[in-house]
């Protein structure tokens, strides 16, 4: 009689286990997962390296400009005592450590507009010698060459023909007979005036 209560007992408790509604929190859906926020991952060992170098790069840039290029960039006070620290010191290993030291200063400023004053200079200088050497070689074409003079006269109309042909010949005497080359200069010269004259006029050199 005891063991069929207690078999009652249980079938009854199983029922009620099956009937009795589940808890809230089992029936509603779990929170979707707030997303993980974003986070920038530090840069590298060799990102930072490449960074320090570019630094010193400028650094080394600002000590190779001259007195009056230099006076012209806009530095904090310690960075350019620190530029013209390097510019006296000739030694290979203690410009070096000066340069990393520029490097470390140049890393609390906006390096920016140091690098374009920088590049807006190189440009200028590689116009430069671009335009150089188009005179360059005009020079030794109309030295080598008699047919070039028709070339130069058509590509810069308003040539002194007999000047130009007195500066070839006379050039070409003092360079036989080893003399300076005086004519050799103005005949540089000359072509570079007619240059910039065409220049200023708008035209593109050939």
């Amino acid at each position: 009689m005891r063991a069929k209560g207690r078999y009652h007992n249980s079938f009854n408790f199983a029922i009620g286990l099956r009937a009795a509604p589940a808890h809230p929190l089992l029936m509603s859906p779990l929170p979707p997962a707030k997303d993980t926020p974003d986070f920038d991952e530090p840069p590298s060992k060799s990102q930072r390296k490449r960074d320090m170098n570019a630094l010193q790069d400028i650094g080394a840039e600002l000590v190779g400009l001259n007195d009056q290029q230099l006076a012209s960039v806009e530095l904090p006070e310690s960075l350019r005592d620190a530029v013209q620290e390097a510019r006296r010191l000739h030694p290979h290993e203690a410009r070096r450590r000066q340069l990393q030291y520029i490097g470390k200063l140049m890393r609390d400023i906006d390096p920016a507009p140091i690098r374009a004053k920088l590049d807006g200079w190189l440009s200028a200088s590689a116009e430069h010698t671009a335009r150089q050497h188009h005179i360059e070689r005009w020079r030794e074409r109309l030295l080598a060459d008699p047919q070039a003079v028709s070339e130069f006269v058509a590509e810069f109309p308003g040539t002194d023909t007999q000047r130009l042909r007195t500066l070839i010949r006379n050039t070409e005497q003092e360079r036989a007979r080893g003399k300076p080359p005086k004519h050799f200069r103005a005949l540089f010269q000359m072509i570079r005036e007619l240059t910039e004259a065409r220049d200023r006029d708008g035209h593109t050199p050939a």
